[in-house]
């Protein structure tokens, strides 16, 4: 038996009472909320960008793989929600190149 791939997804919520939920995703589910080698989206982007109903699919089962943030091995991308201020630190949609909004880097 073959084991699928599964990449940690970290959701970031606008939510007064959000609590920042790690979720496992499928190397496609992963695919289809970051594109090309990023992993910061944010989600309104996302479902501009792809197909609505398959994106509603891999969410379904995305949100029955809640995981223990202990547990969790690595975070592979991060997933706003709201927080439209924040995209102006993420412009390339990379964690690790995350900059302040004069350009200067943030690491």
């Amino acid at each position: 038996m073959v084991l699928e791939q599964m990449r940690n997804i970290q959701i970031i919520d606008g939510a007064t009472n959000s609590v920042y939920d790690i979720f496992a995703a499928t190397d496609e589910e992963f695919a289809l909320i970051f594109p090309a080698g990023t992993d910061v989206a944010f989600i309104d982007e996302v479902y501009r960008d792809a197909n609505a109903s398959q994106l509603n699919a891999a969410f379904e089962a995305i949100w029955s793989r809640r995981l223990v943030k202990k547990d969790a091995m690595g975070i592979h991308g991060v997933l706003f929600y709201e927080l439209e201020e924040k995209k102006a630190y993420y412009p390339t949609r990379r964690d690790e190149e995350a900059v302040n909004p004069n350009g200067s880097r943030l690491r």
